[in-house]
């Protein structure tokens, strides 16, 4: 916008300048040539007296002597031919004459003539100095002295109108430079909000604001204004979270004294482990929903993924055994580190494994296979069931095509925590099961945006199934 501006600027002054500064030096120089041969023409009337007192050559050539003209050789008088004749002969010149006899014979016919002769022009004036005898004043006038100050006035004129382009230029670069500044201001503001900095706000008054157009000043009282609903909107849904967690408290409770009572065994104890998990997550959610948006509980912490995965796979393997699942681990050995905290991590791979055992028959293999590069973190979760019947749909968010039980969020969230880091999702069909596989891609890097702490992944569904 600014270089916009300044252009217009330049193309505007320019045409402006020239459509007022060619006529003007024109007129300049129109003035100039008026000048000589009104000069010329005074030095004629300066002899009229003269010629009218007397026409004796001595007398004349002294009076020619005492004129500016006449003393540089550009003053002649023809005076009136001898009794009898017919032309004027070079006796009855006085000065330097450089016109024609013919022209000298025109001019005595009573006109004032302005002829061509070398070097420039000669101006000749009849003069009576008889009854019906007519002397011609002749007065040279150079081509110097017809355009005398004209190259000095279009100099002037030139400066002039490249003054006029510069302040134009100069004033078009400050209006723009406070125009292209108000701008970028508030794109930046929009980028921060974006990224998660809700606190910025931008200046609608004062020296800050100073020089921004109006149309800019209601634009960042209106991002101000939507940056504070998007606060009020977040604080809401905060407390609605943590309120609506807080509810499952008591269900929690009596799932775990329930699951105290089970006794002794392997399914009771994954039972009452399963339970305490859920009470952790919901104590989680509630912590994390009531934090500051952008504070220092937001900044994501990174864990190692081969342990994340280790556990969760060790976890998932009891209720694997006594469905009669084979399952496998593959890559899980080497430090494979991620930018995501271990919970949204370890509740990621929940979300996947669940949808393994929540939609596929009793009995069906799965393997979870790790591959860490210097970029990324693939995890490949594939099963043997029967695949997907429409990947595109399992991830869309709140689709519900899953059926009963499906929130149609699960894949979606898993999604966006990928992406979060860099990565992707992906579903395909597993190349040694035959089944479903979900290849989740973790960037190792920062990434532009980071996933929240305290994000807490949904389960969703595989199969016929969304996410």
């Amino acid at each position: 916008m600014r270089w916009v501006l300044v252009r217009a600027a330049v193309a505007g002054t320019t045409m402006v300048a020239l459509a007022f500064l060619i006529p003007l030096g024109l007129v300049v120089q129109k003035t100039a040539r008026e000048r000589a041969f009104t000069a010329a023409d005074r030095q004629c009337a300066a002899l009229g007296p003269a010629l009218a007192i007397t026409t004796d050559q001595g007398d004349l050539a002294r009076a020619l002597a005492s004129t500016d003209s006449g003393a540089q050789g550009r003053l002649a008088v023809h005076l009136p031919p001898a009794a009898g004749g017919t032309a004027v002969t070079a006796e009855q010149v006085i000065g330097t004459a450089r016109a024609t006899p013919t022209d000298i014979a025109d001019a005595a016919r009573g006109r004032v003539l302005t002829v061509k002769v070398p070097g420039g022009y000669a101006r000749l004036q009849p003069v009576a100095v008889a009854p019906a005898k007519i002397a011609v004043v002749e007065v040279y006038v150079a081509d110097a002295d017809l355009t005398r100050g004209v190259g000095t006035a279009w100099l002037v004129l030139s400066l002039v109108a490249l003054g006029l382009v510069a302040i134009a230029v100069l004033v078009a670069d400050r209006t723009g430079a406070r125009l292209v500044g108000a701008a970028r201001r508030l794109a930046g503001a929009a980028r921060a909000l974006g990224t998660g900095d809700l606190a910025l706000r931008l200046p609608v008054e004062g020296p800050q604001a100073d020089g921004s157009p109006a149309e800019l000043r209601e634009a960042a009282a209106a991002f101000n204004a939507m940056a504070d609903r998007v606060v009020h909107l977040l604080a809401a849904e905060r407390e609605l979270a943590a309120d609506l967690s807080h509810r499952l408290r008591t269900p929690l409770t009596v799932l775990r004294l329930n699951a105290a009572s089970l006794g002794d065994g392997d399914a009771a104890e994954a039972t009452r482990h399963a339970v305490a998990q859920l009470e952790r997550e919901v104590d989680q959610i509630i912590r994390s929903t009531r934090r500051t948006p952008g504070g220092a509980a937001a900044r994501t912490v990174g864990c190692d993924a081969a342990e994340v995965i280790r556990e969760r796979v060790g976890f998932w393997s009891a209720l694997a055994e006594d469905e009669g699942r084979r399952w496998q681990l593959h890559g899980a050995d080497a430090p494979a580190r991620v930018p995501v905290p271990p919970g949204d991590l370890a509740a990621t791979l929940d979300a996947l494994l669940g949808n393994v055992f929540r939609h596929t028959a009793i009995g069906t293999a799965f393997s979870v296979d790790v591959l860490a590069t210097e970029r990324a973190v693939i995890v490949l979760v594939g099963d043997a069931g029967a695949g997907f019947d429409d990947p595109s749909a399992a991830l869309r968010r709140g689709g519900g095509h899953g059926g009963e039980g499906s929130t149609g969020l699960g894949l979606d969230i898993v999604r966006k925590l990928a992406e979060a880091t860099g990565g992707d999702l992906a579903l395909g069909r597993s190349a040694v099961l035959g089944g479903a596989e979900i290849r989740l891609r973790l960037g190792t890097g920062p990434a532009d945006g980071a996933a929240p702490a305290g994000r807490r992944l949904g389960r969703g569904r595989r199969g016929g199934r969304a996410g």
